[in-house]
């Protein structure tokens, strides 16, 4: 992956909260890969809630490796910069998956070519996520937030969901 820029939105960090919709819909069998951990806090949320997560980070390269590792499911929310391209990579694996991202993201023919392709679910938030900058404080968000699935079987296609 490039190396981020100082200050960019890629460094905006999930808090704990805002997995909590997300929790019902995740298999407690299944072993969940984080694939852009960052400081942690996704991933922590999610062992939190007593679920088996491998975590990786920019030591792994989700967009050209290919990991030696078993995993059910992915949960993760992607570098901003770098959405499609997660998008893409994500969908390729054919599981189970989980990005947390900004409701812009459903624009785009790539985008909603892979979507009709695969079929997406949309669990809703009702707030803006106040993400943690690398400062360690909160930042309010200036778009609105969705988690995009695929195989975690929402009640509907569209669900909304309080944080």
């Amino acid at each position: 992956m490039p190396p981020k820029r100082k200050n960019s939105p890629d460094d905006f960090q999930t808090p704990p909260y805002a997995v909590k919709p997300l929790i019902p819909y995740l298999n407690r069998d299944w072993i969940i890969w984080e694939c852009a951990e960052g400081q942690g806090y996704l991933s922590g949320a999610l062992k939190s809630a007593g679920f088996k997560v491998i975590s990786t980070g920019i030591e792994f390269d989700f967009l050209k490796g290919i990991p030696n590792f078993h995993f059910d499911a992915i949960v993760t929310n992607p570098p901003y910069s770098l959405k499609d391209e997660f998008i893409e990579k994500a969908f390729s694996y054919n599981k189970p998956l989980a990005l947390l991202l900004p409701l812009t993201a459903l624009e785009g023919k790539r985008r909603q070519e892979i979507y009709k392709k695969y079929g997406i679910q949309l669990l809703i938030l009702n707030k803006r996520i106040n993400f943690i900058t690398p400062s360690g404080k909160g930042s309010g968000s200036w778009f609105a937030t969705m988690w995009l699935t695929h195989g975690l079987n929402l009640p509907k296609d569209i669900t909304f969901a309080e944080i």
